[in-house]
């Protein structure tokens, strides 16, 4: 029943909308020059959408916390708030079991829920980050995945040493970026 849910509220929000097209193409140019092969890419997916499933399936993590789920190359990375040390546990216990999740980084902090206007800002420091990572030419910013959190930059990625250490010094540089935490991949 979730499953479908999912599925409806997915197509109602993507339905007549010409930034799904672009945002299509954009994933299939983006799949093609991605490190991570497609089984890892489709498992990826499946990984975020089952963590996301359960955790929303658990009543008090749905109603007090705020949990965003990202995968790469099965290294699952578990952000946003939870009131409670038991809480945020409970939310990585859901997923361990997960086909395919190699390793789960459990960066959920422990206070109340960010507003939107944080979220907003996350999300605009995700741009800027993402955008001089694109710009910059010894970094592949094509295969780093970038997350912003309460102002917290987590990198994500299948890197060389000194790539990952370059985007790093990158987003350590912009205004307004708290902390950079990667959970780089090494090649």
């Amino acid at each position: 029943m979730r499953k479908i849910i999912f599925i409806i509220t997915t197509l109602f929000m993507l339905q007549g909308c010409a930034v799904a097209v672009v945002a299509g193409a954009t994933g299939v140019v983006s799949s093609a020059n991605d490190r991570r092969t497609i089984g890892s890419q489709i498992d990826d997916n499946s990984i975020e959408i089952k963590a996301t499933l359960e955790i929303q399936g658990n009543k008090q993590l749905e109603k007090y916390s705020n949990i965003s789920v990202i995968s790469l190359n099965g290294i699952v990375l578990l952000l946003g708030q939870s009131p409670t040390e038991e809480m945020k546990s409970q939310a990585q216990k859901l997923i361990k079991n997960i086909p395919a999740v190699k390793k789960i980084h459990n960066q959920i902090r422990i206070s109340s829920n960010v507003g939107i206007t944080t979220k907003t800002f996350d999300t605009w420091l995700t741009s800027k980050v993402k955008t001089m990572l694109l710009t910059d030419e010894t970094v592949s910013g094509n295969n780093i995945k970038v997350v912003t959190e309460n102002g917290e930059v987590f990198l994500m990625g299948l890197v060389q040493q000194s790539e990952g250490q370059k985007a790093v010094d990158i987003a350590r540089n912009i205004s307004g970026v708290a902390k950079v935490i990667k959970v780089f991949e090494y090649l």
